[in-house]
């Protein structure tokens, strides 16, 4: 149903895309973005996918919806009362309750109304034998937090016992939410009891067990986990779900095949990279706007298969509808290789998907196509005049700068035919304004850099009142402009973000940002 949509609903679309593109042509640079509202999304619980929940007011039937393990010789007094799990013990004890399945890319989160005693929460996951687990959890002395804990077991043996406690000065209350956001083959963990979450533990995994492998995705289950010594705790709900996490990158519009604009049941649909930490600790995520509003909403998210057991959370995604063919395909970037460095080399790769990938998770197979290196933030069109696919994107030539690539084929045998350019360049896409296209990018210079099409001579700079910066920030943002048809309160759309890191992190941290929201005029 969804991708009939897709192909019947764009008819009306692409007739008025082609009245456009009969009108006389403005030059971008001449335009006026006019910033209209900003927003950072933090874990936001509205927009959060979900996938399972323990609801302590919403359970009957205890042992069946949610069984209970002990791993330790006595066993831990387990209920539910006012609305609370209550996990009690005089003694110390291990119990597991089990939460739902498993997947690398989710945020886990355990609201606790109570700590007693001594012990520790959080979370377990495992196969069913428990031969494999990677446990994430933390300390407690009655309400006051006193440490993070990271814990793997492969075949049986204990590999990894270690703290991997930040920024705790003793004084953290335990009350609150702990937030475990998973990140492929890492993650950061979070406490928040009022205001912004704060992180108090992070923490690398992949070379000790790589949790994006399918066998770890079919088989493994999440529990909650407590060890308590003569004490208690009290659990208000727990549950697991795609969240936007604490930023939000490299939003590029999802198109057809054309370059033309995606506007379905009555929504623009982007790509944006939900932030984690680093590379490679993000994930693509899938997002919609109505463009007359700011109503953006998390779709869906997205991994990459090579055919190597491995589901990849690349990013700075290309995606498009190939109506021809009737398939979802595109590019993206393979920020992955950062999680093995000494195995895997950062490329290009393109992306195909005969489902429609902008709901809910989504696999979409991925291919090298031979543009390996420092090479980032592909946009692919299919250019009818010339009967060529052209890829702008930004190569690592003393600093990213735009280049400009063409093949017969949409997949493989690309040449370079224009660039690098002389300015800094991020962000990089291809958009029509009119009845002709033009090539954009951000910058560190604090301009958006305008570009002919396809060879990429400097045409000036996009004018905008209020830039998605100030002189504290950096300025390398992704600048998506879309021209939208007849029928708005205005002509054209931008949507940004800045580059603002969330903090707390330790080590490289790129966590940028919020959303800023531009609307156009001649």
């Amino acid at each position: 149903m969804i991708i009939r949509t897709c192909v019947l609903f764009p008819v009306v679309l692409l007739l008025a895309i082609s009245d456009i593109g009969h009108c006389q042509s403005v030059s971008p640079d001449k335009l006026k973005f006019v910033r209209q509202g900003v927003q950072r999304m933090i874990f936001d619980d509205h927009q959060s996918i979900p996938l399972a929940e323990l609801n302590p007011q919403k359970v009957i039937g205890f042992s069946a919806m949610h069984p209970t393990s002990s791993y330790s010789k006595r066993d831990a007094q387990v209920s539910i009362e006012h609305n609370n799990l209550i996990i009690q013990s005089a003694e110390e004890t291990q119990t597991g309750v089990w939460l739902g399945g498993f997947t690398p890319f989710a945020t886990y989160t355990l609201i606790v109304q109570a700590c007693q005693g001594k012990g520790q929460v959080g979370f377990q996951f495992t196969s069913a034998d428990k031969k494999q687990q990677l446990m994430v959890t933390v300390g407690f002395t009655d309400s006051l937090l006193t440490g993070a804990r990271l814990k793997v077991i492969t075949d049986n043996t204990e590999i990894k016992s270690e703290s991997i406690a930040v920024n705790l000065d003793g004084k953290e209350k335990i009350e609150g939410k702990i937030i475990l956001q998973m990140l492929g083959s890492g993650f950061v963990l979070y406490s928040q009891q009022k205001g912004l979450p704060k992180v108090i533990g992070q923490s690398d995994f992949n070379k000790d067990i790589d949790l994006r492998k399918q066998q770890y995705i079919y088989s493994f289950q999440t529990h909650l986990f407590a060890q308590i010594e003569n004490g208690g705790v009290w659990i208000a709900k727990a549950n697991i779900a795609y969240t936007t996490g604490v930023g939000l990158a490299d939003i590029r519009a999802i198109t057809y095949e054309d370059g033309a604009p995606l506007l379905d049941q009555g929504r623009l649909w982007y790509t944006m990279s939900i932030r984690g930490r680093a590379l490679p600790h993000h994930l693509q995520g899938i997002f919609s706007m109505n463009p007359s509003v700011f109503d953006l909403k998390l779709e869906g998210i997205i991994v990459f298969d090579r055919k190597d057991g491995i589901l990849r959370n690349e990013i700075a995604s290309h995606i498009f509808f190939d109506r021809t063919d009737k398939v979802w395909r595109g590019t993206t970037t393979g920020f992955s290789a950062y999680a093995n460095p000494d195995t895997e080399k950062k490329q290009l790769l393109a992306i195909e998907s005969k489902r429609d990938p902008r709901f809910g998770f989504s696999v979409m197979k991925a291919s090298p196509f031979g543009v390996v290196g420092d090479i980032e933030d592909p946009h692919i069109v299919f250019d009818s005049e010339a009967g060529k696919w052209r890829i702008l994107t930004c190569v690592n030539e003393g600093g990213y700068k735009a280049i400009m690539m063409e093949s017969d084929y949409w997949n493989k045998a690309y040449t370079k035919i224009a660039g690098p350019v002389t300015h800094n360049s991020t962000g990089t896409s291809i958009q029509k304004i009119g009845d002709r296209r033009y090539c954009f990018s951000g910058s560190k210079e604090r301009e958006i850099f305008i570009y002919t099409y396809p060879d990429l001579k400097e045409v000036g700079t996009l004018q905008m009142d209020l830039p998605p910066w100030d002189q504290t920030s950096r300025t390398r943002v992704w600048p998506n402009v879309v021209e939208l048809p007849e029928g708005y309160p205005f002509k054209y759309v931008a949507l940004m973000m800045d580059r603002f890191n969330y903090p707390g992190m330790k080590g490289p941290n790129w966590t940028y940002g919020a959303l800023y929201l531009y609307h156009g005029h001649e």
